[in-house]
């Protein structure tokens, strides 16, 4: 199975410079095909599961970007980039986790075969369990409007905000025992640093003079952009 075959990947070959300068190259967009779940008015039912939304970003702060599976790379013939590349390459089967063979890699015990391969972190039981439901309901392509409710940006808790959202966007590259540039956003206090300093907010708002993030992967939601602005404005706490 060609998803197998992505063990060989190494960690090294799959860094990026994270919240370089507007003195530095900007990164090139590699997704080829970006989607933009805000905007279409579709309110967000809390029991499916939304592939642009809450899939692709796993995917693509865990695999998808230069040297691993962004579209330029391709390692194996296997691109996450996408919906349409994750059907075609990362044999996905909708219904049927056993046969698929995105499933069977994340949560392979034996590190020589799991994905994401060692020293990077294998993905979370949260993340392992949404990938799961979104192929065991079809493995569909929905999409929500994730701020039709209206976005709530009092009293924004790190644990409970901004950890999930770092979790799914960010994690895959800046954590473990080599984040990518060094920079460690696993902990209270190297997320607390490019908070205070600026980075943190110029970076997923894509302000010009910083380097997008998630750096291949489309920005986020402006309610999840404003919350964590109230985060850092209150001092970025601990709470």
């Amino acid at each position: 199975m060609v998803i197998l075959l992505m063990v060989v990947i190494h960690f090294s070959s799959c860094k990026h410079d994270p919240f370089i300068t507007e003195d530095d190259m900007m990164p090139i967009d590699t997704t080829g095909n970006p989607i933009d779940t805000t905007g279409t008015g579709i309110p967000c039912d809390p029991d499916k599961v939304y592939f642009a939304l809450e899939i692709q970003p796993i995917l693509t702060s865990n695999c998808a970007f230069s040297g691993c599976h962004d579209a330029a790379s391709a390692q194996n013939g296997v691109v996450l980039t996408s919906y349409e590349r994750v059907m075609q390459t990362a044999d996905v089967r909708a219904f049927d986790l056993s046969g698929s063979d995105l499933y069977e890699v994340i949560t392979d015990n034996d590190p020589d075969k799991r994905m994401p391969p060692p020293p990077r972190n294998g993905l979370t039981s949260a993340q392992i369990n949404l990938i799961a439901n979104w192929i065991l309901q079809g493995a569909e392509n929905l999409e929500c409007d994730p701020d039709t409710e209206g976005c709530n940006t009092d009293n924004v808790s790190y644990s409970a905000t901004i950890v999930p959202i770092l979790q799914n966007t960010c994690l895959g590259c800046h954590s473990g025992g080599a984040p990518s540039g060094g920079l460690n956003l696993a902990t209270h206090a190297g997320v607390q640093a490019v908070a205070l300093n600026g980075r943190l907010v110029g970076a997923v708002s894509h302000d010009p003079a910083y380097s997008a993030m998630p750096q291949g992967g489309q920005k986020l939601s402006d309610c999840k952009i404003d919350q964590i602005r109230a985060w850092v404005d209150a001092g970025a706490p601990n709470n």
